[in-house]
């Protein structure tokens, strides 16, 4: 399938299920089609605030069937279907994704080539303030050529419920 036809489809898919999964609470993070033999996998990721759960996964994928089911925008050919949460992997590119990464630490490379890694302060609708080695630094959103967050396997939740490096 050619880039034009495979963009039609996904910008389609998106239209379809767009209403249906913010029913749900739920927003369309990423509508991919990839082939597989004479199969295609369609996979979708949602998210909201404070993240998905599988049983928000489960609901989600039997709307998407549902809808899928009484659409024909994925045609004749054959289609396995996942639905999955955002994950850590994807890159930050709207404040939604920046606000429901609060406190995360995040690697940022800036329009001018900079790179800086900082933990996510605040998120508003056209900047972020990131906290980069002890100082505050508000990045405007349209300065950002590459967002992603960083793993951190030695974070524990303290007793009031803040996070602290161990």
């Amino acid at each position: 399938m050619s880039s034009a036809k495979q963009d039609a489809m996904r910008d389609r898919i998106e239209a379809e299920l767009g209403d249906p999964l913010r029913a749900l609470g739920l927003d369309i993070e990423a509508v991919d089609i990839t082939p597989a033999g004479k199969r295609r996998i369609l996979r979708i990721a949602v998210d909201k605030d404070g993240g998905v759960n599988l049983d928000e996964v489960a609901e989600a994928t039997r709307e998407v069937n549902r809808v899928l089911d009484e659409s024909d925008v994925m045609g004749e050919q054959p289609y396995t279907l996942e639905v999955t949460s955002r994950g850590v992997d994807r890159p930050l590119t709207l404040p939604r994704h920046w606000r429901r990464n609060a406190t995360r630490l995040v690697k940022v490379t800036l329009s001018d080539d900079e790179s800086v890694t900082g933990r996510i302060l605040e998120a508003g609708d056209d900047a972020v303030t990131l906290e980069i080695s002890g100082e505050r630094r508000e990045i405007a959103y349209d300065e950002v050529t590459k967002a992603l967050v960083q793993v951190e396997f030695n974070r524990k939740t303290t007793d009031d419920g803040d996070e602290e490096e161990v």
